[in-house]
């Protein structure tokens, strides 16, 4: 059994972390920017504006909601997807603050 040493790291460099591996595939990515882009909630078929199948899409939309990037409201016999700002704004703060962090303008590179 291996052993992860996750919980030593700080606590904000573990938030970070998590929610980086959500945006780890581009049809998440591509779901988060579609349902900025519509900036309403969405009911319809999201798979017909990506190029996966809807099975695929359906698994992306339940990671999405699993790491709390979206939310998904029954409505019917239909789901209704949108965007958990809150949570956006938050990996928007600690992505910010960690390569604000890097100081990339001072530092020596390869």
């Amino acid at each position: 059994m291996t052993y992860t040493k996750v919980k030593e790291f700080e606590v904000h460099l573990q938030e970070l972390s998590r929610l980086a591996n959500l945006l780890s595939h581009p049809a998440r990515i591509a779901i988060l920017k579609y349902l900025a882009e519509t900036k309403t909630c969405i009911s319809g078929n999201i798979a017909q504006e990506l190029p996966l199948s809807r099975t695929t899409v359906s698994q992306h939309l339940q990671e999405l909601k699993k790491g709390k990037l979206i939310t998904g409201e029954i409505e019917g016999n239909t789901v209704c997807y949108c965007l958990n700002i809150e949570e956006l704004k938050k990996f928007q703060y600690l992505i910010g603050n960690f390569f604000n962090d890097l100081d990339l303008e001072n530092c020596i590179g390869c």
